[in-house]
């Protein structure tokens, strides 16, 4: 059963992703939660803190990352989504894959929604999949692979460049046959971007609205965070472990933005920091 979007430019109906990666090599929770038992015990935890979904991720997206292969993938992710749709039952359960194969065994075992970086551009099959099974796609914009994302990112206007990209992929989509109301926008901070691309796109997030579907920000412990909040006279970058408040700064911006879903890493904080607005907006 599909999950129903988030609606429109409420803040307070944002959303938070529990971000759950069963990778060794993801750039900050990599090896954490790379056995079954450990990523049910993970979700557990985002649940009982306030996670209104989770988004389960098998391959590293991470800058420089390389693709791994089909049956790896397969073997890191399917288990999880199984073990956790059977565990939460209520909670939607999103696969985060640009592999058919992954997003069918996935939809199959109980996720409801793809979160594909590559916004259906990769697979040939993904887009069929999504029609047939009326699962929900998260569509996300990426300059190049995560393998060359970062080598010197170059746009005209950075809104205006991504506008048009999802102008082209709803479109396309809709040929497909998927329904604009299975379509969730993320303009991928820090996928092919520089800092002042990410900073420009969160203060200008409300342009993404004209679309008409959910948005979806992730800024989470990413490296523009670090560069933003280093004291270090070299400029070096603060560590993944280092950037929490940059997270929260940016996923409160968001929230004040009416972006609908917030993917995060740190669930117990952003949801505080979500939940305190909504006091000081509404009364407690």
């Amino acid at each position: 059963m599909e999950p129903h979007p988030p609606q429109q430019a409420k803040w307070t109906g944002v959303q938070v992703m529990g971000v759950l990666n069963v990778t060794p090599d993801s750039f900050f929770d990599g090896g954490r939660h790379h056995t079954v038992d450990a990523a049910v015990a993970r979700a557990e935890q985002m649940v009982e803190e306030g996670a209104d979904l989770i988004d389960v991720g098998g391959e590293s997206s991470r800058p420089g990352a390389v693709s791994i292969s089909l049956d790896e993938e397969l073997r890191r992710v399917a288990p999880v989504v199984e073990a956790l749709a059977r565990r939460f039952p209520s909670i939607p359960l999103s696969v985060d894959t640009t592999k058919a194969e992954v997003a069918r065994q996935a939809l199959e075992a109980g996720a409801q929604i793809v979160n594909d970086i590559s916004a259906l551009r990769w697979d040939r099959a993904m887009a069929p999949l999504v029609a047939r099974t009326h699962a929900t796609v998260i569509l996300m914009h990426m300059q190049g692979t995560p393998a060359s994302m970062q080598d010197q990112p170059t746009y005209g206007d950075v809104v205006v460049d991504l506008q048009a990209f999802f102008e082209e992929r709803i479109g396309w989509a809709e040929r497909q046959g998927i329904a604009r109301e299975s379509l969730w926008l993320d303009p991928g901070i820090g996928f092919g971007k520089t800092v002042s691309h990410n900073l420009t796109l969160l203060r200008r997030l409300n342009d993404f609205h004209r679309f008409g579907c959910p948005l979806v920000v992730g800024t989470s412990r990413k490296s523009f965070l670090g560069k933003i909040l280093s004291s270090s006279p070299a400029g070096l970058p603060l560590s993944p472990e280092e950037r929490l408040e940059g997270s929260l700064a940016t996923a409160l911006w968001a929230a004040l933005e009416g972006v609908q879903v917030l993917r995060v890493h740190d669930v117990q904080a952003t949801v505080r920091v979500i939940r305190t607005l909504g006091a000081v907006r509404q009364g407690a």
